[in-house]
């Protein structure tokens, strides 16, 4: 086994529902919250615990999820329940002893925290064969209930469909995540049967028929809004916004200020360092680094780049992928940086498209300049030198290279290279033909008034 990792400690995802009332062709599982999968969420947080042995259950046909999957996957070919699905992994836990871990893939919002306590109290002193992972959503709709004995005892577990009115009442419901002992739970799965509401086999019955044979089974209460699965673009938006709190809440706790922070998208792994701002309506994607002391202005959208300390993005701007941002440099608004290095002081100021490209050390770009980098068919790099200024309306035709302190005049179209401290203007010849414009007008027809 891998260093530190829990031997004793098997987890089993179930992700093989269809999601049908999320109205979507695509598995339940792979819609985004935060920037990545829920599969992915509940996979990174059960990752934490550092399981010997994980299994993610798939339906038939979920090749997108079994692709995302970062652990071995078992296809549950008909869907029969719960019960069924987790037995789809008996040959990868079966014998190892230890625990198992029973997750769901539509609860992104869950922490490795509240799966530690779950697992704690599986693994305590008096050691119940089974608990429950329980929580209290402000409507318990169609979630199962804990039937609870005195303390933390779990009696059973009741689905909706099966409960009766005083059930029904019950305010603590069942998340579905269980700890169980694995000894024991391949062994009841073999007696769990489907004479219920729906005619499928319920993990759930777990708890009744412990208990029957003697064994204790306890419940620990976890947040809701960690627990509730996502079944609905609703609930999903739901998932949204609870995970949005946490990210907000944890970049503010590491030392950077969210102007308007109900205003900030995040993603899961958006790193805002110390003392840095973010005003208003700013979206991070996936992948995004700001150094320490650096302001990212309104409006800006910023994925897959790394911001430096002290640089300045924005307003209205835009980092696309492989973006490097350098020391106190400046992107100014309506500026698109794609797959290009802007080094340390150097700015783009504003209306400006670098892509490829690499801007040096103290460079000036002025308003309008492009880098021509696609041709039809490939991309090519632009090279521009420390302190080279570029002027306004400026086209740089990739490939090409503009030397240190080389200086391009205004209107500019620059297809060959430019040596260092150059001065380098290419416009076409001006002609003004006297009178051409009245001429043209009464040609149509027209006088001075404009369209």
């Amino acid at each position: 086994m891998d260093s530190g990792r829990d031997d004793g400690l098997g987890v089993v995802v179930l992700a093989a529902g269809r999601g049908e009332r999320m109205r979507s062709d695509r598995p339940k599982v792979m819609h985004e919250v935060a920037g990545r999968s829920m599969i992915a969420h509940v996979a990174a947080a059960a990752e934490a615990l550092a399981p010997a042995r994980a299994t993610v259950v798939v339906g038939p046909g979920m090749d997108e999820a079994a692709a995302a999957a970062p652990w071995p996957c078992a296809v549950q070919t008909e869907r029969l329940g719960t019960a069924d699905a987790v037995e789809r992994a008996r040959a990868r836990h079966e014998g190892a002893g230890g625990d198992v871990l029973v997750l769901y893939g539509d609860t992104p919002a869950i922490t490795p925290e509240t799966l530690r306590r779950a697992l704690a109290r599986r693994r305590a002193a008096d050691a119940p064969a089974i608990v429950a992972l329980g929580f209290r959503p402000a409507d318990p709709g169609g979630y199962g209930r804990l039937r609870m004995g005195a303390g933390d005892e779990l009696e059973d577990i009741v689905e909706a469909a099966d409960a009766d009115a005083d059930t029904l009442k019950i305010g603590l419901c069942n998340s579905g995540v269980m700890a169980i002992e694995g000894a024991v739970l391949w062994t009841l799965l073999e007696r769990i049967g489907n004479g219920n509401a729906r005619g499928e086999y319920y993990l759930t019955d777990l708890a009744a028929l412990a208990r029957a044979d003697g064994r204790r089974c306890a419940a620990v209460e976890g947040p809701a809004e960690e627990l509730a699965g996502v079944n609905t673009r609703a609930e999903l938006a739901l998932a949204e916004a609870a995970l949005q709190r946490r990210l907000r809440a944890r970049a503010m706790a590491g030392g950077a200020t969210l102007v308007d922070p109900g205003s900030v998208r995040l993603s899961f792994d958006t790193a805002l360092g110390r003392d840095v701002t973010v005003e208003p309506c700013v979206f991070f994607g996936p992948g995004v680094t700001v150094g320490d002391g650096a302001a990212i202005r309104a409006f800006s959208h910023l994925e897959g780049a790394r911001v430096a300390p002290g640089a300045t993005v924005g307003p209205f701007a835009r980092l696309r992928p492989e973006s490097e941002i350098g020391v106190g440099a400046r992107v100014g608004n309506f500026v698109e940086v794609k797959a290009a290095v802007v080094e340390a002081n150097a700015k783009v100021g504003h209306l400006s498209y670098i892509g490829d490209a690499r801007v040096g050390e103290g460079a000036n770009i002025g308003a309008g300049t492009i880098t021509c980098n696609y041709d039809g068919f490939a991309k090519h790099r632009t090279e521009i030198g420390a302190g080279a200024f570029i002027g306004s309306n400026t086209a740089l035709v990739a490939p090409v290279s503009i030397g240190a302190g080389a200086m391009i005049g205004a209107g500019s179209a620059i297809a060959a290279d430019v040596a260092p401290d150059a001065l380098a203007v290419e416009r076409a010849a001006r002609k003004a033909v006297a009178g051409g414009a009245a001429r043209f007008r009464r040609a149509r027809g027209g006088g001075r008034e404009g369209g």
